[in-house]
């Protein structure tokens, strides 16, 4: 009796020392609504690609104006969706939002997040315009992976998963808007329906 409530008190230790070390308020809903919003731009800028007047897209034309407002547009709502949604659940739980775990999730998810934005620039300024969506993809996976450690578990598949992903999308260039919309659309929604129903909704 009195080693199962030994076991039981080391138990609860481990669980409570995990949550110090994790921050466990990201929202499986906002990753739902990200992969919709980046399916709706993937979409969008299917369209406008198909309306270009040549075959190829340089970096004054229109389309490709409008090509970079759409995805800008679908990376701030995405944001403003998770901060939302992460503020009410971290209320709800009566945790804090910007706690020393949440502020090490952040600065690692933006170092490679951050490198990867710079090197996209670097990528349109020498108009390598065809690996822009699977370095898009590699970067944010490797965001994601390095994040992980600071949060569920399951934010590193799903890094994996969009580096994977990404190598395939620059194996097939010429697909890239595809493995664009599967890697950011199809995979957030189904980790963002996984991460709700596994955590979100005890």
């Amino acid at each position: 009796m009195e080693e199962r409530k030994y076991l039981d008190d080391l138990a609860e230790i481990k669980r409570i020392m995990g949550q110090s070390t994790q921050f466990m308020s990201l929202s499986g809903l906002s990753g739902v609504l990200a992969g919709i919003y980046a399916l709706i731009g993937a979409f969008i800028a299917h369209g406008l690609i198909e309306n270009h007047h040549s075959k190829f897209i340089i970096l004054e034309s229109w389309t490709f104006q409008m090509i970079v407002v759409t995805a800008l547009s679908v990376l701030v709502l995405s944001v403003v969706t998770a901060f939302i949604f992460t503020y009410f659940k971290t209320k709800k739980s009566s945790d804090k939002l910007w706690n020393p775990v949440s502020k090490r999730l952040l600065v690692n998810f933006l170092i490679p997040l951050l490198t990867g934005g710079i090197f996209v620039i670097l990528l349109i300024n020498h108009g390598v315009y065809g690996l822009i969506g699977p370095v898009t993809l590699i970067f944010y996976g490797l965001a994601l992976v390095n994040a992980s450690k600071y949060t569920v578990r399951d934010i590193r598949y799903l890094g994996i998963t969009e580096i994977i992903v990404g190598l395939f999308a620059t194996a097939y260039p010429g697909n890239s808007l595809y493995f664009w919309a599967f890697g950011f659309g199809v995979l957030h929604i189904v980790y963002g329906a996984i991460m709700h129903f596994k955590y979100d909704r005890k």
